[in-house]
């Protein structure tokens, strides 16, 4: 079987063709590095995967290359690529936002159409489409009010994949990430900017009083979800995928890393952020029947491996 992981340089997709490569499949990834943080990390990611006999790296941009080429004998679609972040959604930088997130997911649609040999496409989606809701924990089947331009952008996009599963028979499955953790995490992402920051004793900024909670998933559940989706779910299905971290309060994780760090630092809490939701959790039920998925790693062992990993990379000296 031949997959294809758009955004494999990045924090899930290359986790994703790491996993895919030790299962022995064979891989296409494609990454155009959008400036959105270094380049030096996307490729730290790819670290040992250029050179897999199983493994083609395309460093280019989806909206600008001939699909029709690249999708030949695809069988799996696992796309990853976005334009992330909640709070830079805002202002002009919405059109990065519609371009990489709705229009790249539109066109990646029009080629999978005319593929006779595609058998799943799976969308990485958020739980940001839900909004800030009091209808805890989230279903699939709650009214959907995202509270920011980024929320939007994949809830459109989602949309256009159900589009095409109900118009034109493309297998689409689209999963909705629940606060994603763990090794290759992104340095905008909150535990990268906490860990750095206790392991170089520098103050860090809570936006909102702490006490707000979270869903938060390990990487390689997110990666494990997706493989079963690929292989068994049901095409026109959205999924919520959730870690076994749920219901996790900010000021407890800040506690469990100072824990596993063996540092202290000092923290501001300041102004909630417009776009923030205060609570999420998972209702992974229909994972559970449809994928057999349950998570698989604690928080607690997540959360050291992450440390472990930016050790690694601000520790090496």
């Amino acid at each position: 079987m031949k997959h294809l992981v758009t955004g494999a340089a990045g924090f899930i997709g290359s986790n994703l063709v790491k996993r895919l490569l030790a299962e022995g499949e064979e891989v296409i990834g494609v990454d155009c590095f959008t400036d959105y943080y270094q380049r030096s990390l996307k490729e730290r990611n790819l670290n040992g995967l250029q050179s897999a006999q199983k493994f083609e790296f395309i460093e280019a941009d989806l909206l600008e290359i001939d699909l029709s080429d690249l999708l030949k004998n695809i069988d799996y679609i696992y796309h990853q690529a976005a334009q992330a972040g909640v709070r830079s959604s805002w202002g002009k930088d919405f059109e990065i936002y519609n371009r990489n997130n709705v229009l790249l997911t539109q066109k990646l649609l029009e080629a999978a159409k005319a593929s006779k040999q595609l058998k799943k496409f799976v969308y990485a989606s958020s739980s940001s489409v839900y909004g800030d809701t009091d209808q805890l924990p989230m279903q699939e089947s709650n009214r959907l009010q995202p509270v920011s331009p980024y929320g939007v952008s994949k809830l459109a996009a989602e949309n256009l994949c159900y589009l095409y599963y109900k118009n034109f028979a493309v297998p689409t499955v689209a999963l909705r990430y629940f606060t994603v953790y763990g090794e290759g995490q992104r340095p905008d992402m909150a535990f990268h900017i906490f860990i750095k920051a206790f392991l170089e004793g520098k103050e860090i900024d809570i936006f909102g009083d702490g006490n707000q909670s979270r869903n938060f998933t390990y990487v390689g559940d997110i990666v494990r979800a997706n493989i079963l989706a690929a292989r068994q779910a049901p095409a026109g299905e959205i999924i919520n995928i959730g870690g076994s971290g749920k219901g996790i309060v900010l000021n407890d994780t800040l506690n469990l890393i100072a824990e596993l760090t063996g540092q202290e630092t000092k923290i501001n809490y300041l102004d909630q952020v417009k776009g923030d939701v205060r609570h999420t959790s998972a209702d992974t039920t229909k994972a559970e029947k449809l994928l057999n998925y349950y998570p698989e790693c604690s928080f607690a062992d997540g959360l050291q491996r992450e440390v472990d990993w930016l050790k690694d990379i601000y520790l090496a000296d």
